[in-house]
């Protein structure tokens, strides 16, 4: 299998659908496409129209593309990252790996063009979380819940707005962002630094105010975020957890039990928002970002030094911040079907609290009920509420900001 073989077989994967995102090789099944989260087959020429485990080596050979250091991680780890690109077409980040001693292939299809907030419909208060000036930032959220995206749309704003100097530690590079207002370096793991504790490290050298980490993946790296925040610095990153709550058990996991109460102090300091990500599926198709933020106040602070209690819990302090633009998964949820955009079955199997998220349910449909009985006769109303979970000014936003310490 030569490179124009593969060009032409991933390129025939990517037009047989709109909105295709990821390509996966697995032995035994037809080439597989994703579109809105459901995978269909894509026909191949084989005697049994099946991936045989020879034909995705060689696929995989021809994306490494004779590198050593991604042969030594595949046979080291069983598994290995890279990125590919078909010129004039797309670029994908990869991730080839090992299933029952075979090679398999997911193929990631990146944006070629760099989203904004606007155009990813995320609520105002992204706009002034990228306003902070140290301390760390958290995107987390599942595989493919577009963290990604979301952090390349924040520092597309701060390009726009800020005369600064920002790097990023990427793994592989996803967004090339030009320099605007701001000058950026972007650097690739394996290619610009070994690994991301070392990269973030030398980065301090590197005059930045902001520094993006693709990944907080083990405790030194966190350590030299944490370190970096408290020096002056503004540290976006990610973590592969589902909510606040769940983030701040597994910065504390990464510590032993004699380290968890100065973790908690310096976590508590450092710590400015965690955006939590979801998609759900719309009604119309496609799918749905939903969200969960929660930023520092004096009470996020407090429960994160002493621990979560029976009337303290980290949900419990996003909701009651919704003045702050804070909110949790199930006010999204809700507003999404309030709006007529998510159906009642979404909404149920997507939500955190399902005994309290069926009771508002209810309550909305009775509302419903009324007022399509109070219509005129023959007319029924169905007015949809605008998906907006808090409508908030600059100056709630900046009088917060000076009162929550």
């Amino acid at each position: 299998m030569d490179r124009q073989t593969v060009d032409a077989l991933l390129t025939g994967m990517l037009e047989s659908a709109d909105g295709v995102s990821d390509l996966l090789f697995i032995s035994g099944k037809p080439p597989l496409v994703e579109v809105h989260g459901r995978l269909s087959d894509f026909p191949i020429d084989t005697p049994e129209s099946v991936l045989t485990p020879a034909l995705i080596e060689q696929l995989a050979g021809q994306i490494m593309n004779g590198s050593e250091r991604l042969r030594l991680e595949f046979s080291n780890t069983g598994s290995c990252d890279c990125s590919y690109a078909i010129d004039d077409l797309a670029r994908f980040r990869v991730n080839i790996f090992k299933q029952n001693g075979r090679h398999a292939i997911v193929m990631r299809k990146l944006q070629s063009k760099i989203p904004t907030l606007d155009v990813l419909g995320l609520p105002p208060i992204f706009r002034e979380i990228v306003k902070e000036k140290d301390g760390i930032i958290l995107l987390t959220g599942g595989t493919g819940t577009g963290k990604t995206t979301t952090l390349a749309a924040m520092l597309d704003e701060l390009n726009e707005t800020q005369e600064i100097h920002i790097v990023t530690l990427e793994d592989p590079i996803e967004f090339f962002h030009t320099h605007r207002k701001a000058a950026i370096s972007q650097r690739e793991l394996g290619k610009d630094f070994p690994n991301f504790a070392d990269g973030l490290r030398a980065a301090l050298r590197q005059a930045p105010k902001a520094i993006l980490v693709g990944e907080i993946r083990d405790r030194e790296t966190l350590e030299i975020a944490m370190t970096a925040s408290e020096t002056g610095h503004i540290v976006f990153s990610t973590l592969h957890t589902i909510n606040a709550g769940q983030t701040i058990n597994r910065i504390l996991g990464m510590f032993s039990r004699e380290e968890e109460q100065q973790l908690r102090q310096r976590l508590a300091a450092t710590l400015r928002y965690v955006v939590s990500q979801r998609l759900v599926g719309k009604i119309d198709g496609g799918r749905l970002l939903v969200t969960e933020i929660m930023g520092s106040s004096l009470r996020t602070r407090e429960t994160i030094v002493y621990g979560e209690s029976e009337n303290k819990s980290f949900l419990e302090i996003i909701e009651a911040g919704s003045s702050l633009g804070w909110h949790s998964f199930d006010q999204s949820i809700m507003a999404a079907f309030k709006a007529g955009i998510i159906t009642e079955e979404t909404a149920m199997a997507s939500c955190s609290n399902k005994g309290k998220l069926r009771r508002e349910l209810e309550l909305v449909q009775k509302q419903r009920g009324v007022a399509n009985e109070q219509a005129p006769s023959g007319l029924k109303l169905h007015i949809p509420e605008p998906i907006r979970i808090i409508e908030e000014g600059a100056a709630a936003v900046a009088s917060a900001r000076r009162t929550k310490s």
